[in-house]
């Protein structure tokens, strides 16, 4: 039984459990691809630093299916959590700390717990690709908001944290 808490409706469906572990499964989806995606990044720039081109195109398909993989895998979450998210009594577009803060336990810490991996993972991404790449040539790819993912057009990376997304 959802327990009674400020701001969240009183009462559980089992539609509403299973709404929300369908929304957590998402979540680890996610942040298995950007745990892909960190090291896809890390094998690139070493197939760079290498000075050998042959596997390059590779390595960077590698990365660009992933970041198409990780927009699939925002959509559906986007579209979950906008279905969801009437039942909990949020707006369409909560973010996943607002998701957190209205939903009963244990959904309010496994929430909070991806919400922070998601930041550790953008960070470490955010890391590889100042790295890899300098300051010079820095594109954006903003994970943890809810803005849609985009590459530049040298297909270089950067994560831009919307902290109130988390």
């Amino acid at each position: 039984m959802r327990r009674d808490r400020p701001g969240r409706p009183a009462g559980t469906a089992a539609g509403d459990q299973m709404s929300l572990s369908e929304i957590s499964n998402i979540l680890w989806r996610e942040r298995r691809l950007l745990e892909l995606l960190a090291f896809k990044l890390e094998e690139e720039h070493l197939v760079l630093a290498s000075g050998r081109t042959r596997w390059l195109a590779r390595a960077s398909g590698e990365v660009d299916t992933i970041i198409d993989e990780i927009k699939h895998v925002r959509l559906e979450r986007a579209i979950r959590v906008a279905d969801s998210s009437d039942e909990l009594g949020l707006s369409d577009t909560p973010t996943l700390r607002e998701l957190a803060h209205s939903v009963p336990s244990p959904w309010d810490g496994i929430f909070s717990e991806h919400g922070r991996a998601l930041h550790t993972l953008s960070r470490e991404i955010e890391s590889i690709t100042r790295v890899d790449r300098g300051p010079a040539a820095l594109g954006e790819i903003d994970i943890a908001g809810d803005d849609a993912i985009g590459v530049v057009p040298d297909r270089s990376l950067v994560l831009r944290l919307v902290d109130d997304e988390l």
